[in-house]
């Protein structure tokens, strides 16, 4: 399988610079990509699904660190001009941390290393968490979605609640709905526990979404949802939280 490899950097001569050593040094990598922000980034690793992607740290939008919880099979090397993050960590997750102004020599360095560990996965979630000084992940704050042939970030904090189909998981906004392949059960331990709940065996609710919980004629509770004319089951097994709202 061949190796690619994408850059992102808000500065694009330096992104330039950076694609052309790296042409030079490993001939065999194909840069796929440039972005000059951290949403760009994020869609063209999601798009392409590069080997590698050399991320700056710094962006707007969202920061590298940000692109790096989304990213599930691309090695992450974090190229930034800041020293005052855990080297350590990445050194330890075994992925690479490229300081600003990069040599020559520190640059054929970390090719080195690549190519001796092109094969080897590593876990993304586990690095995120501990270069924000977090035992545990960090709570999921994006989503990867597809609409045709596009690739968008839909923010964790604007779904309204999330249910599960037979093969897909849907995540409705209060203007939109996206599916996407996370089971909801695997979606739930990601989620911030304190802004999401599951209220049935196929529903988790954003709580800041809920308006108010009513009764039907049939003693059945319900949740009105804030912004939607959506109305959710609350099964009785989960009642207990939302007995005092």
């Amino acid at each position: 399988m061949p190796l690619t490899a994408m850059i992102a950097d808000d500065e694009p001569r330096l992104a330039e610079d950076l694609a052309a050593r790296l042409r030079r040094l490993w001939p065999e990598l194909d840069i796929v990509g440039i972005a000059a922000n951290g949403l760009a980034a994020a869609q063209t690793i999601a798009g392409v699904r590069p080997t590698f992607a050399f991320l700056d740290i710094r962006m707007p939008g969202i920061d590298g660190i940000q692109v790096a919880k989304l990213v599930r099979d691309t090695r992450v090397i974090f190229v930034t001009a800041h020293d005052e993050y855990a080297v350590t960590a990445f050194e330890a997750a075994a992925v690479d941390y490229l300081l600003k102004p990069v040599s020559d020599a520190r640059l054929a360095q970390c090719v080195t290393r690549l190519r001796q560990q092109a094969s080897r996965s590593q876990d993304l979630d586990a690095l995120a968490a501990l270069l924000a000084g977090r035992s545990t992940p960090a709570a999921l704050e994006w989503l990867t979605v597809r609409l045709a042939d596009t690739t968008r970030l839909v923010a964790v904090n604007e779904v309204l609640y999330f249910r599960a189909g037979d093969k897909y998981t849907e995540a409705v906004t209060s203007h939109e709905s996206h599916l996407i392949r996370t089971p909801l059960k695997e979606l739930l331990t990601q989620l911030n526990p304190q802004h999401f709940a599951q209220i049935h065996r196929s529903i988790v609710v954003n709580l800041h979404a809920v308006e108010r919980i009513e009764r039907d004629v049939l003693g059945r509770s319900q949740v009105h949802v804030r912004n939607s004319s959506d109305v959710l089951p609350l099964s009785r097994s989960f009642v207990d939280r939302f007995r005092h709202m």
